[in-house]
């Protein structure tokens, strides 16, 4: 069906030189993999089931945890094939279509946090008009908005993909399959794709950031113009979380960037292990952030358990 020279399918690598103990470092990715999937879900199933939770602040955390498990669903299969089974072919299209997923959700992820934001902004700048601000339907407008950028704008990066032809190594340097590790394999002119990501990059995650740090600079300044001392606390604790949620995330994005752009020269496990923090961290925190800094959540998972007990 596609152009490529060969059929032969990809291979996946670990931890390179560490092959021998691949079983024992296994062992804390099922533990994180887990707590990812338990962390995330209950999240989900507290917001769909407690109507206190019904609200635009926490119908997007529902689009943040999805993201999270969508993330740690597309990545850790391989990964655990790899380090315990050995597992290392991954055929084309699978690995293209892996690729697609893992970037499409890293821009959903930053959309998600930047959605989040204007929550906020809205909630402290305009708490009156908060309801007929962020009505039901325009929330639903939003988080489709945020999924349409993130699927929409990786596909002309993907596409080409499956038309490149593949006449040198198939070994990948991860775990999984990112667009930069399978264009360095294509013998083809690569130039868009090298030159889009780029330009993709700025026009997401940096504008991103610098709309929700510009945000809360804004409701910063709301914030210090209340006389109570007791009020700004209880209004700054509601985007505890949220700082938190953007700070892990965009740490990790700048950590793996500095790292693929400057770190050439570092030890190919510094690059391996940037990636995994960048793929795991996030979903794995974010649960415990929203879970030691929001109220209600507490309260819901409190309510949960205790309903279990009785029962």
């Amino acid at each position: 069906m596609w152009s490529n020279s060969s059929a032969a399918p990809f291979l996946l690598t670990g931890f390179l030189g560490s092959e021998a103990i691949h079983h024992w470092i296994s062992f804390p990715f099922v533990i994180i993999y887990l707590s990812i999937l338990f962390g995330n879900g209950i999240l989900l199933l507290l917001i769909q089931n407690d109507h206190s939770l019904h609200g635009p602040m926490y119908y997007f955390l529902a689009m943040l945890a999805g993201t999270d498990l969508g993330v740690t669903l597309t990545t850790m299969p391989t990964v655990l094939g790899v380090l315990l089974w050995d597992q290392r072919e991954v055929a084309k299209q699978a690995c293209f279509t892996q690729s697609y997923f893992i970037h499409t959700l890293s821009i959903v992820e930053s959309g998600v946090l930047l959605a989040m934001a204007y929550d906020r902004f809205v909630a402290i700048r305009n708490p009156l008009r908060y309801n007929s601000i962020l009505t039901n339907s325009r929330v639903i407008k939003v988080g489709l908005g945020v999924l349409m950028r993130g699927f929409v704008s990786i596909v002309p990066i993907i596409m080409p993909l499956y038309w490149f032809q593949y006449c040198r190594s198939h070994v990948l340097s991860h775990a999984f399959c990112l667009h930069q590790d399978v264009m360095q394999l294509a013998c083809a002119d690569i130039t868009f794709n090298h030159i889009y990501p780029v330009i993709l990059v700025a026009l997401t995650f940096f504008l991103d950031a610098l709309i929700i740090l510009l945000s809360y600079i804004l409701i910063l300044k709301t914030v210090l113009g209340i006389a109570s001392a007791e009020e700004r606390g209880k209004i700054l604790n509601t985007c505890i979380s949220h700082i938190s949620c953007v700070l892990v995330f965009y740490i990790t994005v700048i950590g793996l960037t500095f790292i693929h752009r400057f770190g050439k020269h570092a030890p190919h496990v510094v690059h391996i292990s940037m990636s995994y923090i960048y793929f795991l961290f996030p979903p794995f925190m974010n649960p415990i952030i929203y879970s030691a800094k929001t109220k209600q959540i507490q309260m819901s998972i409190i309510h949960l358990f205790s309903v279990h007990k009785r029962t």
